[in-house]
């Protein structure tokens, strides 16, 4: 190889890297800050809320499936969590991911019947008309996210919830 075709190489490579180095420079820094929640759901009957209404709140969103035993042990656990501080500034949201609307309205159903009213959190069918979120493709169930009082989602765990996760949540809380 001659001495030009190592100096061409070198120099397209240098140009390459410059380019790259500019390309991560020019990149918006709302790019690094943490996803805004943005959400519209509704319940069964009728009513509508969005994420808007919980600015200066934590919010725990978790998606869940009826028949899924994970989403079961850990909404047991975070029913105790909601009790404990559901007069504080925080509000637990569950969303459906059931596909038709006879399996979550059956679950609604259960809930009534077994978990104590001071126990329920609001619950919500994602395929629901007028449903709309920004959480993307819930591939594990369940998933959980922690939304700070911006309105920040600030993590995300797919999955059964992970004893560091509260000790997450209680720090979103601000305790």
């Amino acid at each position: 190889m001659s001495i030009t075709a190592i100096r061409r190489i070198i120099s397209n490579s240098l140009r390459c890297m410059t380019l790259a180095v500019m390309l991560l420079q020019s990149a918006p820094a709302s790019a690094k800050e943490p996803l805004i929640a943005q959400f519209q759901l509704q319940d069964n009957a009728g009513q509508r809320i969005d994420s808007t209404q919980f600015a200066g709140k934590t919010v725990l969103v978790s998606f869940f499936t009826s028949g899924c035993n994970l989403c079961a042990r850990d909404f047991r656990l975070m029913r105790e969590f909601y009790v404990g501080n559901a007069k504080r500034n925080f509000v637990q949201l569950g969303i459906s991911l059931d596909q038709n609307r006879q399996d979550f309205d059956t679950y609604q159903q259960l809930v009534k019947l077994a978990v104590p009213a001071d126990q329920r959190f609001p619950v919500y069918w994602r395929n629901a008309p007028g449903h709309k979120d920004n959480f993307g493709v819930i591939q594990s169930q369940p998933t959980h996210f922690v939304i700070n009082t911006k309105g920040q989602i600030v993590w995300k765990r797919e999955g059964s919830f992970q004893a560091e996760d509260w000790d997450n949540l209680w720090e979103a809380l601000g305790n």
